[in-house]
């Protein structure tokens, strides 16, 4: 006899009813540590645009983050603390004015700092801020020629060999280097008292990254391919401005950021301040109002999001509520699906370099996403809109653009097709193969999977189904796991693994789906629940948090139903903490950041997880056994 989970069911159809928003959409936080915090209080006081009640709500948060040693965390285990990130909320604190050096909590901030290398120790995205923001000389030579933006995508060696999400930010930071661009205010903080020896602050020693021979024979290629262009050097070189600042504003949102990203908006105002513009220009003003309408509120405090999580949240949300029963006639649904509906992009972006035969029609991650689409969201808006009887030209569109997005391998990439050259990943930069390419993965390749087996009825032996198939189970690691890319991480690959291959028609019995059920099985925590660790992000193996979380039990118990004709005591147990014990867990493991953008950097909590994933996996517990 399968346990009641009607009544938790109804709870959290109800909470959704409740929480959505006058357009149909779910604008729950998207919420990133402090970074984005810190960077806009450093931003709004570089433009002259102080807004000191934002400013001062700001300082608030990143303040209440500090731990008692003096240090920021990206995540509530991590041992001790960030470095990069402290260095961040000490400058920010600093710049904003509540702050000086002498304050308590400064003090021992500085003291973190310098306990773990100072800066030359830091992130490089945290350098290049505090280089433009003055705090850091430039390297003597950039390690890239300026004319690397006009290299033809079909050449070498060209920016489209790099994933979109790296190269929205490496075009501005491009320009600003080469343009040694730094911007300092007579009242800037002096983080002199950060480097441990004097000599770091020279350009050669601190940029220890550009003095490797893997930097040297990317410079050497690309020169190559630089010396290959026709044209005088500075009308080349003026053509290379040209081209950046063409890219920049051909891509710029209706809200005036870049993408929708905050860091890329963020690199991106500097580097039309770095061609001329007044901080005051239109093009600037537009890019801090649409920074500033990320903004979100958590426990009281503003928070600026790195990006808005509408469409995902509304495309995921409709769809689990649907899987509930709610009828696609309720008029929760009709309203999300029909705010669904003016999300699907007509433009055409950068994936169509890639993708040439395609034509639009997917969505992308944020509200007012035109240029960007991913084949996560469009999977997860084409589940929630299968069944809308208005909306079969935009699905039949939607699902053209998703298979169009198989890569060569057999898998699925995020945002372009076969973004994944091999030599980007002997860069030396932290986990180059995930940042600066776009390969297949897991948990893309496993919920396109699911998508198609169990809304399209496409299953073996159809080439698409068969060939991700194919992928993932070369990809499975030796313990029955999967890495997940965009998720915390072996428990959120595993999951979507699993619900692919069933959904492809893959047998219970078969070995890979048996060694990933007994690894689920073997990880499994005492209370009933899972917990994994962001360190499994950072050190590629699996590493559990040493308690269970609400969002990642539900993708283990999910993907066990997937795969179980019959409800098992692994299930049950995990079904009794989605139930009854999920409110024993510490309050820091309700906020444990389950998504991750970059290993060692960038986590994100999202606050919708933890009841649409539950209501994802009791439902389908209720409908498969009941």
């Amino acid at each position: 006899m399968i346990q009641p989970v009607q009544p938790e069911i109804d709870r959290l159809i109800q909470r959704f009813k409740t929480d959505q928003t006058a357009n149909g959409a779910w604008e729950y936080p998207f919420e990133m540590g402090i970074t984005p915090d810190a960077y806009m209080i450093i931003l709004l006081t570089i433009l002259d645009m102080k807004d000191e009640t934002l400013i001062a709500s700001l300082v608030e948060r990143i303040a209440s983050k500090q731990e008692d040693n003096g240090a920021w965390k990206l995540f509530h285990d991590e041992k001790e603390g960030n470095l990069s990130l402290t260095i961040e909320a000490y400058y920010a604190l600093l710049y904003s004015g509540h702050y000086e050096k002498n304050d308590p909590p400064m003090r021992k901030a500085r003291q973190f700092i310098l306990s773990k290398g100072g800066i030359k120790k830091a992130k490089l995205f945290t350098k290049f801020m505090l280089t433009i923001t003055g705090q850091i000389k430039w390297p003597l030579v950039f390690p890239i020629p300026l004319e690397f933006i006009l290299l033809p995508p079909n050449g070498l060696i060209s920016m489209y060999d790099f994933s979109v999400y790296s190269r929205v930010h490496f075009i501005p930071l491009l320009l600003l280097g080469h343009k040694k661009f730094r911007i300092r205010r007579s009242s800037s903080p002096n983080l002199k008292d950060l480097y441990i020896k004097k000599e770091e602050r020279e350009e050669e020693q601190l940029w220890e990254e550009f003095r490797t021979g893997e930097y040297r024979s990317l410079f050497s290629k690309v020169q190559e391919g630089v010396s290959s262009l026709i044209g005088l050097p500075h009308s080349l070189h003026s053509l290379a401005k040209a081209s950046i600042k063409r890219y920049m504003t051909d891509r710029i949102e209706s809200d005036g950021t870049f993408y929708n990203y905050f860091s890329a908006t963020f690199f991106m105002i500097f580097a039309f301040l770095a061609l001329g513009y007044s901080k005051d220009a239109p093009i600037i003003t537009k890019a801090v109002d649409g920074l500033k309408a990320m903004v979100t509120s958590i426990d009281g405090h503003p928070h600026i999001q790195f990006t808005t999580a509408s469409v995902w949240n509304t495309a995921l949300i409709s769809y689990a509520l649907q899987e509930s029963g709610v009828s696609i006639q309720d008029p929760t649904i009709q309203k999300a699906n029909s705010y669904l509906l003016s999300q699907q992009q007509d433009k055409y972006g950068d994936w169509v370099i890639h993708n040439p035969q395609a034509v639009p029609g997917g969505w992308g991650f944020s509200h007012g996403s035109t240029l960007n689409p991913d084949v996560d969201d469009t999977t997860a808006s084409l589940r929630a809109l299968a069944h809308q009887q208005n909306a079969q030209n935009s699905w039949q569109r939607g699902l053209r653009f998703t298979l169009s997005m198989q890569n060569n391998d057999g898998g699925f990439p995020a945002f372009e097709r076969n973004v994944d050259k091999s030599w980007i990943t002997y860069l030396p930069i932290e986990n180059a193969d995930f940042i600066l390419s776009d390969p297949s993965t897991a948990d893309l390749t496993g919920r396109t999977l699911e998508f198609l087996g169990n809304f399209v009825n496409i299953k073996n032996p159809n080439n698409v189904s068969k060939q991700a198939s194919k992928w993932l189970i070369r990809h499975q690691e030796s313990n029955g796991s999967w890495f997940g890319r965009w998720g915390v991480c072996y428990i959120y690959g595993t999951w979507a693994a699993l619900t692919g291959l069933a959904a492809a028609g893959y047998s219970c019995e078969h070995y890979a789906i048996q060694k990933a059920v007994n690894w689920l099985k073997k990880i499994q925590n005492e209370d009933g629940g899972w917990g994994e660790s962001c360190y499994s992000d950072i050190h590629r193996m699996y590493i559990p948090l040493g308690t269970s979380t609400v969002t990642q039990t539900a993708w283990a118990v999910d993907a066990l139903i997937a795969v179980s004709d019959q409800p098992t005591s692994t299930i049950e147990r995990g079904i009794t903490f989605l139930l009854n014990k999920k409110n024993e867990t510490p309050n820091w493991a309700k906020t444990y950041p389950v998504g991750q953008g970059l290993a060692g950097y960038i986590y994100w909590h999202y606050h919708s997880y933890e009841y649409l994933f539950s209501l994802l996996a009791l439902s389908h517990y209720r409908n498969k056994y009941s």
